[in-house]
Order: C-alpha cells, then sequence, then structure tokens
C-alpha cells in the first residue's frame, strides 16, 4: 500500500491534561518525579496512570502486567479529558500487550499527543496502522536522554506547543550517504522493534512512499546487518522513497555502524541521509510519524524537511 498522511492532534496549550503511562519496562519512581516537574514547568498537568510505576511480580523487565500496562494506555487515551499520552521509557514490553488494545475504541476517541521512541516504535506503527493517527517519535519523561539533554527538551517542547517552528530535521553532522531528494510521508522507528513486529497481526505488510526513519542502541553492527537484511528479505523496504537515519547510540563504532548502513540500505537506490539527530543518543530531536516530508540529501548535507500540516495542527 501508499502511505497516506495520518490524523494528527491539535498543538498543546498551557494547562493541557497529559497522562503518563509505562508500556514497557519500569520506571524508577525518582525519575518519573523529575518527568513530572519538567511537565509542571511546561504549564501542564501531568496525571500519572494508576499501574504506572508497578513492576511485574514475577518479570521484574515489565512495568507490570500485561492487562494493567494495556488498561493504563487505553483508558488514558479514552480519557476526553486527556490532550495527551506521555510514555515514561522504553525498554520491553509493548509487543506484550499492543493486541490486548481496544483499537476501535481508541481510533474513535480521536487523535491525540502521543510520544515515545525506542520499545514504542510498536505503537507507533499500530496507532499508524489501527487507528490512523500520527504519533511523535522522541524522549520520554522517565530517562535520562530527556532530562539532562536542553536540546532534547527545547525540541519536544517546540513540537508540542509550536509544530510550525520546527519543521526542518537535521543537525550540522548530517550527511548523505546516497545522494539525493526524496518525498514521502515519515513511519518507523527503532530498527530491533521493526524486524521484530514483522510479520505480526495487524503489522505493516509494506510502505510504498514511505520515508524510513531508523535508529537503533545496543545492537552491534553484525546484528543490524541481520535486522536491515530480514527486513530487505520480507519486502518491509520495497517501494519507499528514502531513509533518514538518527543515532546508533552503543552500536560499536560507528564506521562499522555506517559500512552496513551503506552496503544494506544503499543498493535501494533511494536519497539515505546519516545522523539527522533523532533516537537514543545525545541532542535527541523529536520526529513526528505519519506526516508529508521531503528529504534533501546533497552530498555535503541532509535535512528531512516537513513539508504540510495537513491535518492541520490547530
Amino acid at each position: 500500500m501508499t502511505l497516506e498522511p495520518l490524523a494528527r492532534p491539535a498543538r498543546l496549550r498551557p494547562g493541557a491534561r497529559v497522562a503518563v503511562v509505562a508500556p514497557s519496562g519500569p520506571v524508577p519512581a525518582e525519575r518519573m518525579e523529575r518527568g513530572l516537574d519538567l511537565l509542571r514547568g511546561w504549564d501542564l498537568d501531568p496525571v500519572v496512570a494508576p499501574h504506572a510505576l508497578d513492576v511485574h511480580p514475577e518479570l521484574d523487565h515489565l512495568a507490570g502486567t500485561d492487562e494493567h500496562r494495556a488498561r493504563d494506555l487505553q483508558d488514558a487515551w479514552c480519557d476526553p479529558s486527556v490532550d495527551a499520552v506521555f510514555c515514561a521509557r522504553g525498554g520491553y514490553g509493548a509487543h506484550r500487550m499492543v493486541d490486548l488494545l481496544d483499537w476501535s475504541a481508541m481510533r474513535a476517541a480521536g487523535p491525540k499527543v502521543f510520544v515515545g521512541y525506542s520499545d514504542i516504535t510498536v505503537l507507533h506503527e499500530a496507532f499508524a496502522l489501527r487507528a490512523g493517527f500520527s504519533t511523535l517519535h522522541g524522549p520520554m519523561i522517565g530517562t535520562e536522554l530527556l532530562l539532562k539533554d536542553t536540546a532534547a527538551q527545547e525540541a519536544l517542547h517546540s513540537t508540542l506547543f509550536a509544530p510550525e517552528s520546527v519543521r526542518t530535521l537535521g543537525l550540522d553532522g548530517a550527511a548523505a550517504l546516497v545522494p539525493g531528494t526524496a518525498r514521502g510521508i515519515t513511519f518507523g522507528g527503532c530498527a530491533t522493534l521493526l524486524a521484530a513486529d514483522a510479520g505480526t497481526p495487524g503489522a505493516r505488510t509494506t510502505a510504498r512512499g514511505g520515508l524510513l526513519v531508523l535508529e537503533d542502541t545496543g545492537e552491534e553492527p553484525y546484528r543490524l546487518d541481520g535486522i536491515l537484511t530480514r527486513l530487505l528479505r520480507i519486502g518491509a523496504l520495497d517501494g519507499i522513497s528514502g531513509v533518514v537515519c538518527g543515532s546508533w547510540e552503543a552500536c560499536g563504532p560507528y564506521e562499522g555502524v555506517r559500512a552496513v548502513l551503506a552496503d544494506r540500505l544503499g543498493g535501494l537506490g533511494i536519497p539515505v541521509v546519516e545522523e539527522l539527530g533523532f533516537g537514543h543518543g545525545p541532542t535527541a530531536l523529536t520526529v513526528p510519524l505519519g506526516v508529508p516530508a521531503v528529504l534533501d540529501a546533497p552530498a555535503d548535507g541532509g535535512r528531512c524537511t516537513l513539508t504540510s500540516q495537513v491535518p492541520a495542527l490547530v
């Protein structure tokens, strides 16, 4: 299928009520409180979901049971008084609860701001495919990535409150792995999660006309090779118009990562830009997913520019 723009929520305004959920791993209470203070400093009214600080009684890598994590997200989404849903952290667990959500009810509740990255990639894909909603690939409030990084905070704040001010994504270090220009609809996230999601019920089969947003953490180059090879073999990258690469935090020497990206993505015959400044690394920019964009990849740099606010953010 050819990707189309997704429904976008209204921008946030001072006083907006926002819910904080933990769909994946457990969140230290101290980091949660610091994140809530950050949101309060932005004049938002954060509410912590009932099970957001839980730890699964037997599997301590999960923030509570699958049912409780799913219920928190669904209740927050379907609550008309809540304007946005922020994920506290990633980790692992979204795959376990995504099919427990009532997507018909969530679709009927309409689009809202939804922020997360890493393991939350599974939910970004589900919101796109099962609800038709645009979401934000951005830093989470219970992570040091946001709490200690002023640039990441500023990028997220601007995207939430003044999205028209951050339509161009990219850092000074951005470079073209494959030069060219491409137009498409942004989609993607963490490479590991995209590969893990492939072939599961409701997962994306093709993304024709999409601009693939791609990053990861903690994966050695040979593992990234396997991840990208799987996506290529199952046809998940067939027909995409370009690739927008972010950070590859703790993935080994970047020369090795770059070699894998060039080898696995270079043969697609489409523009590929590296180091656009989003993901698990420092200066984590916020990337809207499901929106039209242009990828400019001249030989000496690279930028991704959001070209439309359709459906308009009001």
